[in-house]
């Protein structure tokens, strides 16, 4: 009876979290989609990935849309053996984000089912978990990849625990294999890797419990090794992805060095220091986590309603001109910010509420000794660490000696383990505050007493003292006038103090209700509701500021958001939605490149300076771009970026736009574009018949901006072997044409009197490509740092080159035979199980 009773609870939960998340979601009921500029820039990048599975019904593994080509394995592709991410698929079948935070809240229920065993706990530590402020800043950003392997980590901590806390071995390794599996097929190895850093900390505490004999060595052996097996099946069960990733990143700027610079040096693994540690948490803006607008907010966020006026008042003194006034004001409105932390800019803090930093806090004297040491340790770990640039001491030693940690960039995002383990410790010590009998009622008041102080003096006195102690200014605002500079300030201030006010009364609140809850005036039922309900207000509340009404848009908008007509209509449903400005203001660009691509439907390049060559899509939405938005482009195009087309050479970058078959160019503004043919493209293919031999990288590279590449070709020295025994010489009537153009698949057809070297304008890539000459396959060689090359005797040819990676095929079956692996020993454990208690119901 109890145990119906309590099923019907966790249903309860259950649909309580789906009213919770389609509450804060309320437009996906009138069919309305958010507008994420992650994806905006994805759906361009991923159209010709897009486009080639709806015609063919099959998947290209290549695309030439972005960066002048690359694979498609982190760009949306699919693979055939990945029944972990149907199951994935399936999971998060409700309307984006209804069920990001669904699974968030439910899968910290399920956390918190194992850890106390309490539905009521369980569902009040889930709601804090799943209101994390972070989260919805990286919802609203379009970081689902980041949000949908953070929706796992709750299940999958809860399958350890049930193996090495509860020794229910079987079904933690159920849920476990189950839930690492999703996480890996989330893909987003940045987040896997914090958690396991973090997951660390655990492990060492289960050893030293196991040398203490507060468990047995037997037991931590066997958990160990079904939590390995675990994590090996679920790594196996993504084998394709893994390995089709693992064999890409190597070629990437996550791989090597290629070049020797004085920030590079060839051959070191990973991206340069000061790419890694860019995005670094400042030491005092660690409290971000207990007061949301400690400094400022995020650099979008605005400031207060008064900052304009209290602008134009400080102008006023300065200036006599009213429309120097406005003009100044205007000027600065838009070039200050009210963030003012170490980050380069930030979408908003990792806030994780006044209540539950507070309640954490308490759980670290509450909670039993398995749970607090190695979360305290884990949680120390990773604000260290999300320091970055701010505690060198640690970063340096992670760099140079912690495997794949330098494969990372922006150590700020480590706090997504503090955002797991604070709603853990504070769930379990205030179920052990209200539970625990061997907790004597003394000691719960003296904690209680000394941490609500404690806290509650510290923030007084940051709200009191606060402007004189934290400044709220950065030595980047040095340069700006006092009056001026006090205004911002002032501002600050007051935003500041607003948050901090009401983490006083929050923690307030709750010390109060803890009090009277131990003091028996106050039932448990109404304290736990009291709490959860401060603790869904002042993270709601907080939350709206990022991820609000205003994100989500018409699905036309979502769905399509590079228009090419500017109508009434269209700007009318705009309206003053900031999210949607930027689509009125690229339609002219979009017409553009949608005019280029109908009038010239060759296969081609455009470089497009209006928008940023690095920093937009629209272009390979219509046509391969030279530039795009990818974080793991490969290192040999991000080289050429560098040395040639980031900073603009007026005598080389020509040659290297020529080397890319970039037939158009666009400047101008994005109100005006200017297309500007390039006659002197190099074509699809040329023939090369001198060859210039680079000693170095950093040789070849140079030569390339030299040269004359459409007679001459840069080998790297390594590759003379390739070129004996086969000659080369000039034949001004030879030809090479594109005859077939797919992603993965290409055709040309050659003329020549003479043996040559027939260039590509296709990037080198040195895995999965096959070239054949008249259906013989043949060798091909890296040309010019970037392109591919083979030698082509005399006479009339046909060439081909097709992309077949094999590690998709040996990653398919790997992928298939490890979900198989799974559901059999899942289904010859729960057999056991069944049969166990059979056997135990008779004896009874």
């Amino acid at each position: 009876m109890a145990k119906n009773k309590n099923l019907v609870y966790i249903a309860i939960s259950i649909v309580a979290f789906l009213v919770l998340a389609f509450l804060y979601s309320t437009p996906v009921l009138t069919g309305k989609q958010l507008f994420q500029h992650d994806i905006v820039q994805y759906r361009g990048g991923a159209k010709e990935l897009i486009d080639y599975r709806e015609s063919f019904d099959k998947e290209t593994y290549w695309s030439d849309s972005m960066f002048g080509g690359m694979p498609t394995y982190q760009m949306g592709s699919r693979f055939e053996g990945d029944i972990i991410k149907k199951v994935d698929s399936y999971l998060n079948i409700l309307p984006r984000p209804v069920n990001y935070m669904f699974l968030l809240f439910a899968g910290f229920f399920l956390l918190g089912m194992v850890a106390v065993r309490n539905w009521k706990y369980a569902l009040l530590g889930a709601t804090f978990f799943g209101l994390s402020t972070y989260f919805y800043i990286i919802i609203a950003a379009g970081h689902n990849g980041k949000v949908n392997t953070i929706e796992y980590f709750a299940p999958l901590l809860a399958g350890i625990l049930l193996v090495y806390i509860r020794k229910k071995y079987i079904l933690g390794f159920i849920v476990t294999t189950l839930f690492f599996g999703l996480q890996v097929a989330a893909n987003h190895p940045q987040m896997t890797y914090y958690l396991f850093l973090g997951l660390g900390y655990l492990f060492i505490s289960e050893l030293i419990r196991a040398l203490m004999k507060i468990v047995s060595m037997k037991h931590f052996l066997i958990s160990s090794g079904i939590i390995a097996f675990s994590l090996a099946i679920g790594v196996g069960m993504n084998s394709q992805r893994i390995m089709a990733n693992s064999e890409y990143i190597k070629e990437t700027v996550r791989g090597k060095q290629i070049l020797n610079s004085e920030n590079h040096t060839a051959g070191n693994s990973g991206m340069d220091k000061a790419s890694i540690l860019n995005w670094s948490y400042g030491r005092l803006e660690t409290l971000n986590l207990f007061i949301p607008r400690l400094m400022g907010g995020g650099s979008q966020q605005g400031f207060s309603d008064s900052y304009p006026d209290k602008l134009r008042e400080s102008l006023a003194s300065q200036i006599s001109d009213e429309s120097q006034i406005e003009e100044g004001v205007q000027s600065i409105v838009q070039q200050t910010t009210p963030y003012w932390g170490d980050q380069p800019g930030t979408s908003g803090p990792a806030y994780q509420g006044a209540v539950v930093c507070f309640l954490a806090l308490l759980g670290f004297f509450f909670a039993p000794n398995k749970y607090r040491f190695w979360i305290l340790g884990a949680t120390m770990l990773s604000i260290l660490l999300a320091w970055g640039s701010n505690y060198m001491a640690l970063s340096d030693f992670f760099i140079e000696y912690i495997p794949f940690y330098s494969k990372f960039r922006a150590p700020s995002s480590i706090l997504v383990v503090v955002e797991l383990l604070f709603p853990l410790i504070a769930m379990i010590g205030l179920y052990k505050f209200f539970k625990d009998s061997n907790l004597t009622e003394e000691y719960k008041k003296k904690i209680l007493l000394y941490v609500s102080g404690g806290t509650l003096g510290l923030t007084l006195i940051l709200l009191l003292f606060g402007k004189s102690l934290l400044g709220f200014t950065n030595d980047s605002e040095k340069e700006i006038p006092n009056f001026i500079l006090d205004v911002i300030i002032e501002d600050r201030v007051k935003l500041f103090r607003i948050d901090a006010f009401k983490a006083l009364i929050y923690v307030g609140i709750t010390a109060v209700v803890l009090f009277l809850g131990l003091k028996q005036k106050l039932n448990q039922n109404i304290a736990l509701l009291i709490i959860g309900a401060v603790s869904l207000f002042d993270l709601w509340s907080v939350n709206r500021n990022y991820l609000n009404d205003k994100n989500y848009v018409d699905a036309i908008f979502a769905e399509n958001p590079f228009q090419t007509e500017g109508t009434d209509y269209l700007a009318e449903k705009v309206g003053d939605n900031p999210n949607l400005q930027s689509i009125l203001a690229s339609i002219p660009v979009n017409k553009t490149l949608e005019t280029i691509a109908q009038k010239d439907t060759k296969h081609y390049r455009v470089y497009n300076q209006v928008l940023g060559v690095t920093g937009e899509t629209n272009t390979s939405y219509f046509r391969p771009s030279i530039g795009g938005y990818h974080a793991v482009r490969l290192r040999r195009y991000d080289d050429l970026m560098n040395a040639y087309i980031t900073q603009p050479d007026s005598a080389k970058t020509p040659k290297i736009l020529n080397l890319l078959n970039t037939k158009y160019m666009i400047f101008g503004k994005p109100s005006e574009p200017q297309v500007v043919p390039n006659p002197n493209a190099n074509g699809n293919a040329w023939f090369v018949s001198d060859l210039k031999f680079a000693n170095n990288p950093n040789e070849e590279i140079a030569l390339v901006g030299e040269i004359d590449n459409k007679k001459t070709a840069v080998i790297n020295a390594e590759d003379k072997k390739y070129f004996a025994g086969k000659n080369l010489q000039s034949d001004s009537t030879a030809t090479i044409n594109l005859t077939r153009y797919e992603p993965n698949e290409l055709e040309f057809k050659s003329s020549s009197k003479t043996p040559q070297l027939a260039v590509f304008s296709e990037v080198y890539y040195p895995h999965g490509w096959k070239v054949s000459v008249d259906g013989k396959d043949v060798d091909y060689v890296k040309a010019d740092y970037l392109l591919r090359a083979v030698h082509v005797p005399a006479g009339d040819h046909n060439i081909k080159m097709v992309f077949e990676p094999k590690v998709i095929e040996t990653g398919k079956w790997l992928s298939l035979i490890c979900f198989a692996l799974f559901i059999l020993i899942s289904a010859a454990g729960i057999y056991f199980v069944y049969r166990k208690r059979e056997e135990a119901a008779k004896i009874a």
